[in-house]
């Protein structure tokens, strides 16, 4: 009797761990469905993204052939400085260092439009806005003298000017009247001020030119490091 209670025990200890691999193995496996199926779409979700990327980057160079990047405007040299939202302007005037930095487009206005009248009226269009920095400093011990600029499509605009100890020096200067409070003799002896050291509105159609292909060229840039990321395993 005590064998036949010994052999039912034994069998019902078998069926019992039988029972409970089974549902382990049931788990595992819904875990493993659960997960591939997860993984299956994540891949799908990526390549999506993958192939509107490809997509993009391929109408964009199609669109607007990349260009070998400008490196000098009659006297300055240009630095485009690739990945950042800046360029960089650099040329000599006699005793002066000069150097310009200048904004990819930071702002927008409805453009001008002249009326019969001869009024001015603002139009859908919008004309797009780039500031620029001009720093010229004479020597060590100078001081630079900053003029801040807005380049317009076709004209450049004063709108503050300033001296600084040194360009490095963070503490923000005195900057002065309002540019446009000064007397208009003195405003215009400031844009001739520019105007010979070539700052002026030639150089503010080609800052628009420029950066119109810098944009497109840093869409592309930024469009091929994301799908780089997304395609790194």
């Amino acid at each position: 009797m005590a064998r036949l209670i010994r052999s039912l025990r034994k069998t019902l200890t078998l069926t019992h761990q039988f029972h409970h691999q089974q549902q382990q193995l049931c788990i595992s496996r819904h875990l493993f469905r659960r997960s591939y199926i997860s993984e299956m779409r994540k891949l799908a979700f990526e390549g999506n993204i993958l192939r509107l990327l490809r997509n993009e980057i391929q109408y964009e160079l199609q669109t607007s052939p990349p260009n070998n990047p400008v490196a000098k405007f009659n006297s300055f040299m240009v630095d485009g400085r690739p990945g950042e939202r800046w360029i960089t302007l650099k040329r000599q005037y006699a005793d002066e260092d000069i150097k310009l930095e200048v904004t990819m487009f930071d702002g927008a206005v409805p453009a001008p439009t002249p009326t019969p009248n001869g009024g001015v009226t603002n139009s859908d269009e919008m004309q797009m806005h780039i500031t620029v920095i001009v720093s010229i400093s004479k020597g060590e011990d100078g001081g630079v003298l900053q003029i801040v600029c807005s380049a317009w499509p076709n004209n450049v605009e004063i709108k503050r000017l300033f001296i600084r100890a040194d360009e490095k020096i963070i503490a923000e200067p005195y900057t002065g009247p309002e540019f446009t409070d000064l007397d208009d003799s003195l405003q215009d002896g400031l844009y001739d001020f520019l105007e010979v050291r070539g700052i002026n509105d030639e150089l503010a159609v080609f800052l628009h030119q420029y950066m119109k292909h810098k944009d497109k060229t840093e869409v592309v840039r930024w469009m091929e490091r994301v799908k780089s990321f997304i395609e790194r395993k």
